[in-house]
């Protein structure tokens, strides 16, 4: 691994890469959702001398979030609709970026994380390109909520459209996601169904649903959700998923057949073990290059101590599973992945029983190097979508 003094991405406090990464997902969406780089350089230069200090970290986003979202008000009470939309996904970028990091939450930063998902949907019922509908997908006596982007009608014509479930990671959001590149999706005629799922977003925190190894009873029920509709092509219907969601993805294709197509933004392989090890060497004192604090892992479990977390991942693990997917496969991973090493990812793409697959590794030189290409979204993003649109085009 090179070192911090060489790396390539932008690390804006290089002795913290959890902070850094925090920064760089929330300025990554810039491209879609217009975060502007001064706001999160005024942000990053309040937390220079609290670099660590996870509360001071949400104090000064929420207070960026609550100043953008103000802003966001007046000019929506001018009649500045757009204007005033383009507020609101900043805002809701700043609200969820500060809110990452609070373990154990608390009322107010569920307040918050509440106001960021109110102030999206008031955000997706002005834009009109690409259009955006917040849904409820029906899922175990409960539901699941979504956004469905709909693709652009004049890329898809009058016949019915291929679309994808995009679900979260082991720490991001519905919202979060939508900001790495969906609208490019849907300029090319795909649809994309972004959900919550178990363990995830409004979900976990306020629907009590805690993440389960099962993706398959989630993933079904999302397929079913699109295939009921008619603007959607039930033989064109595929799933994806990022960082632990290359676990989800995966496991969901290689037992819902129906899957068109399956997408690993970020390989997996046995998730109990990668956390074996962190338990161990966090115990031990070692600084780990984790997303978020390691007081995460329990609270999406719904488990009070890290041997019971250990105990819920034992079924997170795709050896024996991935072996009987059979549609199209693709996976990316940053060689420089401090999370995931690549020779996991190795190891999951040769044991995918898929003979159409492909592994794309991206080098230091070309960017993407990080997980899940945070230092540079850009390039997985079209890459990711050329592939789909090969793959779910007519006749394909």
């Amino acid at each position: 691994m090179i070192g911090r003094k060489d790396d390539p991405a932008f690390l804006y406090f290089p002795s913290n890469y959890r902070w850094s990464m925090g920064l760089l997902i929330c300025l990554s969406a810039a491209p879609w959702t217009g975060i502007e780089i001064d706001e999160v350089n005024r942000v990053g230069r309040a937390l220079e001398n609290h670099v660590g200090d996870d509360a001071a970290w949400f104090e000064e986003w929420t207070r960026m979030g609550d100043r953008i979202a103000a802003r966001g008000r007046d000019e929506e009470r001018k009649g500045h609709r757009l204007t005033a939309a383009s507020c609101f996904m900043r805002a809701t970028r700043y609200y969820q970026t500060g809110e990452r990091f609070i373990h154990p939450r608390s009322q107010r930063s569920m307040a918050v994380y509440a106001t960021s998902v109110k102030i999206f949907k008031d955000a997706a019922a002005i834009i009109r390109h690409p259009r955006i509908e917040p849904v409820e997908v029906p899922y175990d006596g409960t539901s699941l909520p979504a956004l469905l982007v709909h693709p652009e009608p004049d890329a898809v014509g009058s016949k019915p459209a291929p679309c994808m479930v995009f679900f979260d990671g082991f720490d991001v959001t519905k919202e979060l996601q939508y900001g790495y590149g969906i609208p490019d999706l849907a300029a090319r005629g795909i649809g994309c169904l972004i959900v919550d799922g178990p363990g995830n977003g409004e979900s976990v925190r306020f629907r009590n649903l805690p993440l389960i190894a099962e993706t398959e009873r989630y993933a079904t029920a999302a397929y079913e959700y699109l295939a009921g509709r008619r603007e959607f092509d039930p033989r064109r219907i595929g799933v994806m998923a990022l960082s632990l969601g290359g676990y989800y993805a995966p496991r969901a294709a290689a037992l819902e057949p129906r899957f068109a197509c399956c997408v690993a933004w970020g390989a997996q392989w046995d998730y109990h073990a990668i956390w074996a090890k962190r338990l161990d060497e966090l115990s031990s004192g070692k600084v780990l290059s984790l997303s978020v604090p390691p007081e995460h892992l329990q609270w999406v479990l719904g488990v009070s101590s890290p041997a019971a977390a250990l105990k819920k991942l034992e079924a997170f693990r795709l050896d024996g599973i991935v072996q009987k997917m059979t549609c199209p496969f693709l996976l990316l991973h940053g060689a420089g992945d401090e999370q995931i090493p690549l020779s996991l990812a190795e190891k999951c793409f040769a044991a995918v029983g898929s003979k159409r697959k492909t592994f794309k590794v991206f080098e230091r030189e070309e960017g993407g190097f990080h997980h899940c290409q945070v230092d540079n979204v850009t390039i997985a993003v079209h890459y990711m979508w050329d592939w789909i649109d090969d793959v779910l085009k007519p006749g394909a």
